[in-house]
């Protein structure tokens, strides 16, 4: 059986009138990708902001390593072990790339340790098989996809056991996406638990274990992603099903396909 890292049961939030997530649940393994879908406004937002301590829930709990947590602010979400990388990277362009990674986590003494930090880059980039000529380049002359790169090695730095991503393809191409998708089965394989947010079906079904839908703040169904129909996760996305899922508890790691 994987490790439960995090699990969420009831979880509700409102805002005013708004009842952004009424009676919500999940869980999440070590070395699973689980994808969080469902339309705009469905609450997906709102849920990854409580769990990086943006948000505090109105009501329910939640349990981290089978523990009751409270994620009082990010820096708490950061010390408990969950990373969030949001979908506008909040990268420094004019900076390079070890300084965005260590940016507010500098290494020091009396004086900032440049070599150290420098080596620490390069062995999460290589931990990521990433495609990044120099850690001393200024992340404004990377492209989109080296970008997202850069962005998911800071959220390592502290070896955190759950890697939130949000929308972390939106606005690449195809090649950029194929090295991002390639970059989450590194993040499974290396033991984390990733909790992916998109709108993308394709990039779901291609690395994604299991699939949790929200629809209108609640539930809809949580699916083994490798034996569910593009069918059937639509429905449960656009309301046309509420049939209950198959749900899978604990997950074998998927096999990767070869990359060129």
């Amino acid at each position: 059986m994987a490790e439960n890292l995090l699990r969420l049961r009831g979880v509700s939030k409102t805002f005013g009138p708004v009842r952004a997530l009424d009676n919500v649940s999940l869980d999440l393994n070590a070395g699973e990708v689980l994808a969080l879908l469902g339309d705009n406004g469905a609450g997906k937002s709102t849920l990854v902001k409580i769990l990086a301590g943006v948000h505090a829930p109105d009501a329910g709990s939640i349990m981290f390593r089978n523990v009751p947590v409270t994620i009082a602010s990010p820096a708490a979400a950061r010390a408990l072990g969950i990373a969030t990388v949001y979908q506008d990277l909040a990268l420094c362009d004019n900076l390079d790339v070890v300084a965005n990674l260590f940016l507010g986590r500098e290494q020091a003494r009396v004086l900032l340790s440049e070599e150290a930090m420098e080596r620490q880059a390069w062995t999460l980039l290589r931990q990521l098989s990433a495609k990044i000529p120099s850690v001393r380049i200024p992340v404004a002359s990377l492209s989109g996809g080296q970008r997202q790169t850069v962005a998911i090695a800071r959220s390592l730095v502290g070896e955190p056991a759950v890697v939130i991503l949000d929308e972390p393809t939106a606005a690449l191409g195809v090649a950029q996406t194929a090295e991002v998708l390639g970059l989450i089965r590194r993040l499974r394989d290396r033991g984390h638990g990733v909790l992916l947010i998109t709108h993308n079906m394709s990039d779901m079904q291609q690395v994604a274990d299991r699939a949790v839908v929200l629809r209108l703040g609640r539930n809809n169904g949580v699916f083994d992603v490798a034996r569910t129909t593009h069918e059937q996760i639509v429905a449960a996305i656009t309301g046309a099903t509420t049939e209950p899922a198959t749900v899978r508890t604990a997950t074998a790691p998927r096999a990767t396909a070869t990359e060129e």
